[in-house]
Protein backbone atom coordinates (compact mmCIF):
# COMPACT_ATOMS: atom_id res chain seq x y z
CA UNK A 1 0.00 0.00 0.00
CA UNK A 2 2.96 2.25 0.71
CA UNK A 3 3.86 2.28 -2.81
CA UNK A 4 0.37 2.86 -4.25
CA UNK A 5 0.23 5.93 -1.84
CA UNK A 6 3.52 7.22 -3.64
CA UNK A 7 2.15 6.83 -7.20
CA UNK A 8 -1.19 8.61 -6.11
CA UNK A 9 1.07 11.37 -4.52
CA UNK A 10 3.47 11.17 -7.69
CA UNK A 11 0.58 11.54 -9.88
CA UNK A 12 -0.92 14.43 -8.16
CA UNK A 13 2.06 15.96 -8.11
CA UNK A 14 2.61 15.72 -11.40
CA UNK A 15 -1.21 17.09 -12.24
CA UNK A 16 -0.64 20.03 -9.99
CA UNK A 17 2.75 20.72 -11.91
CA UNK A 18 0.80 21.00 -14.97
CA UNK A 19 -1.58 22.79 -13.66
CA UNK A 20 0.85 25.24 -12.61
CA UNK A 21 2.59 25.23 -15.63
CA UNK A 22 -0.96 26.10 -17.74
CA UNK A 23 -1.97 28.59 -15.34
CA UNK A 24 1.07 30.05 -15.34
CA UNK A 25 1.00 30.20 -19.18
CA UNK A 26 -2.47 32.01 -18.87
CA UNK A 27 -0.84 34.54 -16.79
CA UNK A 28 1.96 35.11 -19.33
CA UNK A 29 -0.79 35.20 -22.35
CA UNK A 30 -2.42 37.88 -20.43
CA UNK A 31 0.25 40.02 -19.76
CA UNK A 32 1.52 39.67 -23.32
CA UNK A 33 -1.70 41.06 -24.31
CA UNK A 34 -1.70 43.56 -22.20
CA UNK A 35 1.71 44.79 -22.95
CA UNK A 36 0.67 44.62 -26.72
CA UNK A 37 -2.83 46.90 -25.93
CA UNK A 38 -0.54 49.41 -23.49
CA UNK A 39 1.66 49.21 -26.75
CA UNK A 40 -0.90 50.25 -29.39
CA UNK A 41 -2.65 52.72 -26.96
CA UNK A 42 1.20 54.88 -26.56
CA UNK A 43 2.08 54.65 -30.12
CA UNK A 44 -1.35 56.28 -30.54
CA UNK A 45 -0.86 58.65 -28.34
CA UNK A 46 2.48 59.34 -29.38
CA UNK A 47 1.26 59.81 -33.11
CA UNK A 48 -1.36 62.19 -31.78
CA UNK A 49 0.72 64.21 -30.04
CA UNK A 50 3.04 64.57 -33.53
CA UNK A 51 0.59 65.02 -35.80
CA UNK A 52 -0.76 67.83 -33.91
CA UNK A 53 2.58 69.36 -32.91
CA UNK A 54 2.77 69.05 -36.76
CA UNK A 55 -0.25 71.51 -37.79
CA UNK A 56 1.01 73.84 -35.00
CA UNK A 57 4.02 74.09 -36.59
CA UNK A 58 2.68 74.34 -40.18
CA UNK A 59 0.51 77.44 -38.95
CA UNK A 60 3.84 79.15 -37.34
CA UNK A 61 5.31 79.01 -40.21
CA UNK A 62 2.70 80.11 -42.42
CA UNK A 63 2.48 83.25 -40.17
CA UNK A 64 6.07 83.64 -40.02
CA UNK A 65 6.30 83.97 -43.75
CA UNK A 66 3.25 86.73 -43.93
CA UNK A 67 5.24 88.11 -41.78
CA UNK A 68 7.91 88.32 -43.54
CA UNK A 69 6.86 89.21 -46.18
CA UNK A 70 5.42 92.60 -45.31
CA UNK A 71 8.48 93.37 -43.51
CA UNK A 72 10.00 92.77 -46.92
CA UNK A 73 7.74 95.00 -49.24
CA UNK A 74 7.89 97.38 -45.70
CA UNK A 75 11.57 97.54 -46.36
CA UNK A 76 11.06 98.15 -50.42
CA UNK A 77 9.06 100.62 -50.16
CA UNK A 78 10.97 102.76 -47.64
CA UNK A 79 14.36 101.60 -49.70
CA UNK A 80 12.28 103.24 -52.80
CA UNK A 81 11.10 106.47 -51.74
CA UNK A 82 14.16 107.37 -49.82
CA UNK A 83 17.55 105.75 -51.15
CA UNK A 84 20.08 108.50 -49.96
CA UNK A 85 18.79 107.89 -46.54
CA UNK A 86 18.61 104.01 -46.80
CA UNK A 87 22.18 103.99 -47.87
CA UNK A 88 23.49 106.03 -45.31
CA UNK A 89 21.84 104.08 -42.40
CA UNK A 90 23.01 100.54 -44.06
CA UNK A 91 26.18 102.45 -43.95
CA UNK A 92 26.16 103.49 -40.22
CA UNK A 93 24.72 99.95 -39.31
CA UNK A 94 27.62 98.15 -41.10
CA UNK A 95 30.11 100.86 -39.62
CA UNK A 96 28.29 99.90 -36.00
CA UNK A 97 29.11 96.35 -36.38
CA UNK A 98 32.31 96.85 -37.51
CA UNK A 99 33.02 98.79 -34.28
CA UNK A 100 31.70 96.32 -32.38
CA UNK A 101 33.67 93.23 -33.48
CA UNK A 102 37.20 94.88 -33.62
CA UNK A 103 36.83 95.80 -30.07
CA UNK A 104 37.11 92.59 -28.53
CA UNK A 105 40.77 92.65 -30.51
CA UNK A 106 43.83 93.54 -29.10
CA UNK A 107 46.31 95.35 -30.91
Amino acid sequence: MPANAVDNAAKDAKAAANSAAEAAGEIASRAERSFAEAAKKFEKVVAEGVEQIRAQSRTYADTTVEHLDEAQRYVVERVRERPLVAAGAALGVGVLIGLLLAGGRNR
